[in-house]
């Protein structure tokens, strides 16, 4: 999976990043190296976040989608 991801430069020095895709899932690093570092933790942990069961009913329709 390929993600956009936006590098900013934060004011008081460092980097910042965001992931348009994940609502929510930013990171920050002092230097460039340490902020890659940082988003590949971030996405895997906004992609990771468990769901609670949801009751299906016999109506309802289950897919899968490949994104």
């Amino acid at each position: 999976m390929k993600l956009k991801v936006i590098v900013h430069e934060a004011e008081e020095g460092g980097y910042w990043a965001e992931v348009p895709a994940i609502p929510g899932c930013a990171t920050q690093g002092d230097t460039f190296e340490e902020l890659l570092a940082n988003l590949y933790d971030a996405v895997e942990g906004c992609l990771s976040v468990d769901v609670e069961e949801i009751a299906i009913q016999d109506t309802d329709r289950v897919m899968e989608i490949a994104v």
